[in-house]
């Protein structure tokens, strides 16, 4: 399946216009859209009650700005579980900040003034890192929708197969004959439209990373 790469979109959060302007002028010319807020309010308001980026995106958002500061706002958006990346626009004098900031999880910083090709770089890379999240997130959806169809008893057969026991002693686990295990297991291969036990594992452990521990 391939990534989410349509419709890539870059946010400028910052209240200084004329630096908004020229950030719109570099990143478009790359090929990127690019929506300016010139605050962080602004930028709240127009997400609305957006909770996930719903296309590769990325923040490019000044770490001082009046009222919320870019760190209030990243913790409003890790609060809500926005978790695009985070590029920090920063002065020589916020360092430390940013460095806070990425232990928060932003995905990088960049000092002003910077140089055009730093931005465009690190613009391209966070834009890989988010297609590649919501590829995840779509894979990890659709593997729990394919478990959420099986019955009860079939997941907990599921989960057994998954785990690698055999038939016999999933019978005795679940006090079912083997005969019922091997129809359960029949099922959940056909609703799930997998066709080996390994395929099963994968497909609990994309659901659930910890499922089978």
């Amino acid at each position: 399946m391939p990534l989410q790469t349509e419709n890539p979109v870059v946010y400028v959060v910052d209240d200084d216009p004329a630096l908004c302007r020229s950030l719109r002028f570099l990143l478009e010319a790359e090929g990127w859209p690019v929506r300016l807020f010139g605050s962080a309010e602004e930028f709240l308001a127009g997400i609305g009650a957006c909770n996930c980026p719903e296309h590769p995106c990325c923040l490019l958002l000044d770490i001082r700005m009046p009222a919320m500061s870019g760190l209030e706002l990243q913790q409003v958006l890790r609060e809500r579980g926005f978790d695009a990346p985070i590029l920090f626009m920063t002065g020589h004098a916020d360092v430390s900040m940013a460095v806070q900031a990425m232990k928060c999880g932003a995905c990088d910083f960049i000092e002003k003034p910077f140089d055009d090709q730093a931005i465009i770089d690190a613009v391209a890379k966070a834009i890989k890192r988010c297609a590649t999240m919501l590829d995840e997130a779509q894979r990890r959806d659709g593997a729990r929708a394919a478990l959420a169809h099986l019955s009860p008893r079939e997941q907990e057969v599921a989960h057994l197969v998954a785990r690698g026991l055999p038939n016999k002693l999933i019978a005795a686990e679940l006090g079912i004959s083997e005969k019922t295990v091997h129809i359960h297991r029949q099922h959940v291969m056909e609703k799930a439209g997998i066709s080996s036990a390994a395929e099963l594992a994968r497909l609990f452990l994309r659901a659930d990373p910890e499922a089978l521990d």
